[in-house]
């Protein structure tokens, strides 16, 4: 088991290193690509879920609820509830049940 949890670990950086380098590309900018930087985002804010990182995955979240608010993108809405449904292991952590409130009244409207 801990060596699968290792293997899992190890995933995640990866992941997370192509992420952030694909976040820094010219192709994903601000302003460029809403549903490509949101997706991005997203799947950064899940990793930082994964990892009970809670700043990693409040800070990504809330930029990619901020493009969905902005683009209207419902491709990010969806992912954003992904993301909702992988907070709810956090319990009472005041800054994830704030994004997660955000994240369900941006599905509400």
């Amino acid at each position: 088991m801990l060596h699968s949890v290792r293997d899992q670990l190890g995933r995640l950086d990866l992941a997370e290193k192509a992420l952030k380098s694909a976040l820094g590309s010219t192709a994903l900018a601000r302003g460029s690509s809403y549903r490509r930087r949101g997706s991005v985002l997203v799947d950064l804010a899940l990793i930082g879920a994964k990892r009970h990182d809670a700043e990693q995955a409040v800070t990504h979240g809330r930029e990619a609820l901020q493009l969905a608010r902005q683009s209207g993108s419902g491709h990010v809405a969806r992912r954003l509830q992904t993301l909702r449904d992988d907070l709810r292991s956090y319990g009472h952590d005041h800054r994830v049940a704030e994004l997660a409130a955000d994240i369900g009244s941006l599905h509400a409207t």
